[in-house]
């Protein structure tokens, strides 16, 4: 049975006399909605409100999508005649996903994310990249029940992870509040931490997105690694191939360009990026550089480099252009033999000996600021906001949520995922205005807008 790729669930299509192509049309529909501009108020790693120059989801989103057409690209370009070409995606269709990837995202980030699955430990968790399946097919308002109704090629490549909630939450992992506070409440921030998944409630969804795929392919792509008998969460192990470059995509941008803020913002010194990514583990990358730019960097490479990215703004700017250039020459093919659908079947992974420094370039990030109590403040005041935010609507909905959610609230028979969707949809701003009119004594008029 051949898969038709460009299927909507509603079964909608385009007119004939509609020049764009099916990509084209999901493509506008994830650019003009509100999920994505929300993008733009909603924390990367640090917190809005702190500078106006540095990324927010929205501007890393995009990012994201100018990388994986690159990846694309470059691809096609070094692999002529690979059998995997015929299948790779149109521009619009991987920047498409690519602007998606992140719409699921509540505010505040993992932390709000952590928070979120806490309040629904009871009624089937949360996960930031299932929200995002879950806006894009139910929440979304290009269409009657379909959200924004986009093709199942575009859909799969946004599922980032293949599993459900209820098969890799780990049996040890419940969502409970800290012991040994007297005065306060506070939730268990590691075992309150979600699986990476899709949620229960976007099943039937994930099941039409495979049709037309054999059972045996569906089986494998779902297929899962668990890990230390239930204490920890599994762990999917496949992706589709649009999805691969999607996510190679992120893990370039987020290595290398949340690097670039918190270096313009002096947050890391070049003593911090030395024990962090040491000679060896960037090796590949000296050699790069020592190769194509032989003029640039004829002695102690390494130096060199460093005295660029901790340098003035101009010369760490080319710096960081050379990375992003070297990553994205580094994507491989790969085949997975198992699978007989080449979506399947095909995927894109980092080579070339770029991975250590990819992965030491990510935990120079986050050990040093991520992980950093100025960060960790901040992401954890934001739990504790929504935790209060979303307990206090579900305390007494129809007086405390606005008005039309409250009616889809009672039409859904007052399934908590309704509050979920509401609170992980604001902006990091909404949520904090939303949390002083309902807690701040000196906060709030009647004439706000809810």
């Amino acid at each position: 049975m051949v898969v038709d790729w460009q299927e909507r669930r509603s079964g909608w299509k385009k007119r004939d006399s509609d020049a764009r192509s099916d990509w084209d049309v999901d493509y506008a529909r994830v650019i003009h909605s509100a999920s994505f501009r929300r993008l733009q108020g909603k924390t990367q790693i640090l917190n809005l409100g702190d500078s106006d120059f540095y990324r927010t989801r929205l501007t890393h989103s995009l990012e994201v999508a100018q990388i994986a057409a690159g990846v694309t690209r470059q691809v096609e370009l070094d692999n002529r005649g690979h059998e995997a070409l015929k299948f790779f995606p149109q521009l619009p269709l991987i920047q498409t996903i690519a602007c998606c990837h992140d719409l699921g995202h509540p505010p505040f980030g993992h932390g709000g994310e952590v928070a979120l699955n806490y309040c629904m430990r009871n009624n089937g968790g949360f996960e930031g990249n299932g929200q995002t399946l879950r806006i894009l097919s139910r929440l979304e308002k290009f269409s009657k029940a379909d959200g924004a109704d986009l093709t199942r090629r575009t859909l799969l490549g946004t599922l980032k992870y293949p599993v459900s909630f209820s098969a890799v939450n780990g049996t040890e992992m419940i969502p409970q509040l800290t012991d040994g506070t007297s005065t306060v409440q506070l939730i268990d921030r590691s075992k309150s931490k979600p699986p990476k998944c899709y949620m229960q409630s976007e099943e039937e969804l994930v099941d039409w997105l495979f049709t037309g795929i054999s059972i045996s392919d569906q089986d494998a792509f779902r297929s899962f690694r668990e890990t230390d008998g239930g204490k920890k969460h599994g762990k999917s192990l496949h992706k589709s191939l649009d999805c691969s470059i999607m996510d190679l995509a992120d893990d370039i941008s987020y290595g290398i360009h949340d690097f670039e803020d918190v270096l313009s913002l002096g947050l890391i010194t070049r003593e911090d990026f030395e024990k962090f990514v040491t000679p060896a583990q960037c090796s590949a990358y000296l050699d790069y550089l020592k190769n194509r730019y032989p003029h640039d960097y004829e002695n102690d490479v390494y130096s060199r480099f460093l005295g660029q990215l901790f340098g003035g703004s101009q010369e760490r700017k080319h710096a960081i252009s050379r990375l992003v250039g070297f990553f994205i020459g580094c994507a491989e093919i790969l085949e997975v033999p198992e699978f007989v659908e080449p979506m399947l079947r095909f995927r894109i992974i980092l080579g070339r000996g770029a991975d250590p420094f990819l992965d030491a370039l990510k935990q120079l990030v986050r050990e040093v600021v991520i992980f950093s109590p100025e960060v960790q403040h901040l992401e954890f005041k934001g739990q504790q906001m929504v935790v209060a935010v979303f307990e206090a609507l579900q305390s007494e909905p129809k007086a405390f949520l606005p008005k039309d959610q409250f009616q889809v609230l009672e039409a859904n028979e007052g399934d908590l995922r309704i509050i979920c969707d509401f609170v992980a949809g604001m902006t990091d701003s909404f949520l904090m205005k939303t949390y002083e009119r309902l807690f701040s004594p000196r906060l709030g008029s009647v004439f706000d807008k809810l």
